[in-house]
């Protein structure tokens, strides 16, 4: 199968976890024959020959608008701004060019933001098969609720707008493919029945080696944070309100924050860029956080601790989606006592982190594994470029 594959991200490097997501969903596509052409924008850093590898990139120089700007273009037209700021010609364009000059068999939209990006390739007759990472409007439905005054009114607004735009991209796709049962169940309620929604959890190998050397602190915390608002607001939470009730419990541990969007000089905390390689970040004896108070889709950074050999504690909302069980998989906490609480825990009962570990590991085997993702992704495929 020949698959046009349009993302408002390059995969590599794998930095955030949108990035690894497609990175491995590619890696699983090539071995099952899918010969996927990626257009995407150009990125710094990227293994052009590890790239060629999963698929034939086609990027293109382009940037993302400006906060400010994307706001005044938002104001004007009603558009809501997370999509005034994922505005690519350049990259609808190189999508419309091959899809009119190459036999593919669909188009795939990576996300949302990028169906505006694919719409080019559809036109040209390429059926159009949108996955979708998440939820975008309940995600800013969960940010209003956490706000107040009219930061909170201005939230709930790009909510609503949101909805409409993602009910509408939705309804307009041959096929919808969401990474969850609860993400598919939000989707399809926002189709309000012009949408099949079919679920294909991410991939993930079962096993990835730990990072080379251990981290500083007994114990090393390891968050990840990044200028996505959902990261950020669990990074805040997690500095603010559980790291105080941490220090005085845990002297001796240290936060190791990657990628942090928060000032640096945090006591008890060391700052650490985007890692090329994401192994740094999970090292010996480490432990993995996910704050997370605003989430949908899947957190792709515990699939991964599971596979390096990390254990994991997390708020249940950012576990959501995964079906995790509370000390099956990892720990869950909800607020800032019980998260404390959690990560203590796993501190004095090493044996508890290694099951933890365990359990994780038989979810990826079951439910991640690459070969599985592949045959029902492209069994969805099929069957959407059969029906158009």
């Amino acid at each position: 199968m020949r698959i046009l594959w349009v993302a408002t991200k390059c995969p590599l490097p794998p930095i955030d976890g949108g990035r690894r997501l497609l990175a491995e969903s590619l890696a699983a596509l090539a071995p099952a024959g899918a010969r996927v052409t990626l257009v995407a924008p150009a990125a710094s850093g990227v293994d052009f020959g590890e790239l060629a590898r999963l698929c034939t990139p086609r990027l293109v120089a382009t940037r993302i608008a400006g906060r400010l700007a994307a706001g005044l273009r938002a104001a004007a037209t009603g558009e809501p701004w997370s999509l005034a700021r994922h505005r690519w010609p350049a990259l609808a364009a190189e999508a419309g060019r091959l899809a009119a000059s190459e036999p593919f068999d669909l188009v795939v939209a990576e996300q949302l933001q990028a169906a505006a990006a694919a719409a080019p390739a559809r036109a040209a007759g390429r059926p159009l098969l949108l996955r979708a990472q998440n939820v975008e409007s309940a995600l800013w439905t969960g940010a209003a609720r956490l706000a107040r005054g009219p930061a909170a009114l201005a939230l709930a607004r790009e909510a609503r707008r949101l909805a409409e735009r993602e009910g509408r991209a939705l309804a307009g796709a041959d096929g919808v493919v969401a990474l969850s049962r609860e993400d598919a169940a939000a989707l399809a309620t926002l189709a309000r029945g012009g949408a099949r929604v079919e679920v294909v959890p991410p991939p993930f190998p079962p096993r990835l080696p730990l990072g080379p050397a251990p981290l500083e602190g007994s114990p090393a915390l390891v968050l990840f944070g990044s200028r996505w608002e959902p990261n950020r607001e669990g990074e805040r939470f997690f500095l603010d309100e559980v790291w105080p009730e941490l220090r005085r419990r845990l002297p001796a541990a240290r936060v190791h924050r990657f990628a942090g969007g928060r000032a640096a000089g945090a006591e008890g905390v060391i700052d650490h860029g985007a890692p090329a390689d994401s192994a740094l970040a999970f090292a010996p004896g480490s432990i993995l956080l996910l704050p997370l108070r605003l989430a949908s889709g899947v957190r792709i950074r515990l699939l991964e601790a599971w596979a390096r050999g990390v254990p994991a504690v997390a708020t249940p909302e950012a576990a959501a989606g995964l079906g995790v069980e509370d000390g099956r998989e990892a720990l869950l906490g909800a607020g800032a006592e019980r998260f404390a609480d959690a990560v203590a825990l796993l501190v004095a009962d090493p044996a508890l982190g290694s099951r933890l570990v365990e359990g994780g590991r038989q979810r990826l085997e079951r439910e991640h594994a690459p070969a599985r993702f592949a045959e029902r992704f492209l069994g969805i495929a099929a069957r959407v470029a059969e029906r158009r």
